[in-house]
């Protein structure tokens, strides 16, 4: 006997478990600097076009497909037309290539929480993150080691994520964002209020905020701003697919699409104060300009941030705050990636939940552990968040919205669906923006990254170690959607019965 689908138990808790999804690591470390490499103030407006252009429609149609056909992305785009099942499947493939390494990243900000009590990076942060934490190797070949300092707190990570994930949607994942969110809101506003008060804070803001006009004619900007929205939210992987399919019956799909898209936007924004007005306090400590100390991804968190706690006032405090922050952002958005990937081989298997997350989140954890905590792993995790988010999600994205608006010419009727019991109405806005702008804009980013790829090698990197670990990978999640859509899979939630839509097109 089959159990039946579980529910939210309230409308917010969904939209604290999508915004938890949505706002991890990429808002804290990404945003703020590629806001000021693309216009600074004059960025936020084509950022806020393509919120309103691609991040919100996608938002919609993502949460209007698992509404509607109220199940995980493979047997959702199943039950939308059967041809569109493999899209689904590449959707939990990507989850699961992003939460093997994720949840790496996480295990840092964990450790690094405890490292902030006595600064114990001492004076060379970059040498202590590489060197005596990570261990690193020079390059991905030859031998290599276990790390235990990161392999302990990984596997401590794994355990909260998929103890959350056995206990439920309503207990485990609703409960865990009522707790989460806040306290991450909580925690944030505390960073940036004391970030504020730093000496040199204001010419971080003016480096960050100053807009340079001349950047909105750049078309480069654009896709930059494109982008950041889609990577942002969650959207291109069935996160919000799966977590819509959980919603009642009557919900307000396009109104939770707007709270949670501004939300997300609004943390990013946030983010952005508070980062560069603690880099505006290193360049005044440092006399250099805000330029100069400005970076982004693992360089800030693990690097840039360290050097600033150890030189401000009650530094400790703040490191604690920040990479607890970090902690936070990152695990809600882990457990939104693997529920996917649970969720999605126990609708077509129709293993229950906890059997689903010991197996299926199991195995995931697993490879994680065996693959990541090593001399090798930070060079392994570069390649792989590369390539996957270039040619992962914005190309699934991408194939998703051409196939949903242009082959089975599936928005009008999904259009309909989301308008039963929604706030905000969509209509041909709606279906232009997705059958026209999206697909031309992440068509655009796909073209520009390819040309830029074939070019240079990425970093630096061997070729063949690219073809392994890069290329490998990318196109190892398209092929593999392809054979388990093609799969025989016995026991699950069988597809609803073919229903034709008002246009004719048999689902």
């Amino acid at each position: 006997m089959q159990e039946q689908r579980e529910q939210w138990g309230t409308r917010a808790g969904f939209l604290l478990a999508a915004i938890g999804s949505a706002v991890g690591l990429g808002n804290i470390w990404r945003f703020p600097y590629v806001a000021y490499e693309n216009g600074g103030g004059a960025f936020l407006l084509p950022y806020l076009v393509a919120l309103l252009t691609a991040g919100i429609p996608l938002l919609i149609l993502e949460y209007t497909i698992g509404h509607k056909y109220r199940a995980s992305p493979p047997t959702a785009f199943l039950r939308l037309s059967k041809p569109a099942q493999p899209i689904g499947w590449w959707q939990v493939i990507i989850c699961f290539v992003i939460a093997v390494y994720y949840a790496l990243i996480i295990a840092w900000a964990v450790m690094f929480t405890g490292f902030s009590v006595g600064t114990s990076w001492g004076d060379d942060p970059e040498a202590f993150l590489f060197e005596d934490f990570l261990r690193l190797s020079d390059a991905p070949t030859g031998e290599f080691s276990y790390v235990g300092a990161v392999a302990v707190p990984l596997i401590a990570v794994w355990v909260v994520t998929l103890a959350v994930l056995a206990i439920g949607v309503r207990r485990g994942i609703e409960r865990a964002a009522r707790i989460f969110i806040p306290l991450l809101a909580v925690l944030f506003l505390i960073l940036v209020g004391r970030a504020l008060t730093l000496p040199g804070a204001s010419a971080g803001l003016d480096a960050l905020f100053s807009p340079d006009w001349s950047a909105i004619t750049d078309g480069s900007v654009w896709v930059a701003a494109y982008g950041q929205i889609f990577f942002s939210l969650s959207v291109g992987f069935g996160i919000m697919i799966t977590y819509a399919s959980y919603l009642r019956r009557r919900a307000d799909l396009s109104g939770s699409a707007l709270v949670a898209g501004f939300a997300n936007s609004s943390f990013e924004i946030l983010a952005g104060i508070g980062v560069f007005a603690t880099l505006g306090f290193m360049a005044a400590s440092t006399g250099e300009p805000v330029g100069e100390v400005a970076t982004s991804g693992i360089g800030l968190a693990f690097v840039a941030f360290p050097e600033i706690i150890s030189s401000m006032p009650a530094g400790e405090v703040f490191g604690v705050v920040f990479f607890a922050s970090l902690t936070i952002a990152g695990l809600t958005s882990l457990i939104s990636i693997v529920q996917v990937v649970v969720a999605s081989v126990a609708d077509r298997t129709g293993l229950r939940r906890v059997p689903a997350v010991l197996i299926v989140g199991g195995v995931t954890a697993v490879v994680s552990i065996v693959l990541f905590p090593t001399t090798h792993g930070v060079h392994f995790l570069d390649v792989v968040d590369h390539f996957i988010n270039q040619y992962g999600i914005a190309l699934a994205g991408l194939v998703a919205v051409v196939v949903v608006a242009w082959l089975v010419r599936g928005l009008k009727p999904l259009s309909d669906h989301a308008n039963e019991s929604s706030a905000v109405r969509v209509g041909l806005l709606w279906r232009i923006t997705l059958g026209v702008v999206t697909p031309v804009v992440l068509g655009w980013m796909m073209w520009d990254s390819l040309s830029a790829e074939l070019a240079e090698n990425y970093e630096g990197y061997s070729t063949g170690f690219l073809l392994g670990a890069g290329w490998a990978v990318a196109i190892g999640a398209i092929v593999g959607g392809i054979v388990l859509s093609l799969l025989p899979w016995k026991g699950g939630r069988q597809p609803e019965p073919a229903t034709t839509d008002v246009e004719g097109v048999q689902r």
